[in-house]
């Protein structure tokens, strides 16, 4: 568990690694999230419209940042608020560490907050997602 008086500015969320990102899996979540865009699901169609590969949906790599921060906090804290930019592609076989900083602490409302800076990179440190989150933690006291 994570407490509000244990963080400070600077501290860094542990980092998390997902991949390599394979073909299947963006077909699954395509199929479950019934977001069946061909970018997403079709090679052939994809490659018709300028893009490399099949592309990772957006949403299923904001998760990858979600799960980075609840795992982070793991009991006690929550996740308030999360705002991702869309900034890159995830493409098959590319693996994508997502992590996150702490920017601010704070108290507000009766709340004790810290506001992080997220991202999630591939293997060429290339942004796929860049945005901010809002976590409430608890406190030792």
């Amino acid at each position: 568990m994570v407490f509000f008086e244990d963080v400070e500015e600077g501290t860094e969320i542990t980092p998390l690694d997902k991949g390599p990102i394979t073909r299947e899996e963006i077909h699954a979540y395509g199929k479950a999230s019934g977001d069946r865009n061909p970018i997403h699901m079709d090679e052939e169609f994809a490659k018709k419209v300028g893009l490399p590969s099949v592309i990772q949906h957006g949403l299923r790599t904001m998760a990858f940042v979600c799960q980075t921060l609840t795992d982070w906090l793991k009991e006690g804290g929550e996740l308030k608020r999360i705002n991702c930019k869309f900034v890159g592609m995830v493409l098959p076989d590319d693996v994508i560490t997502s992590r996150g900083k702490v920017v601010k602490k704070y108290e507000e409302g009766g709340e004790k907050l810290i506001d992080v800076e997220v991202e999630a990179v591939n293997q060429k440190g290339e942004n796929a997602i860049v945005g901010d989150a809002t976590i409430v933690l608890p406190s030792s006291a």
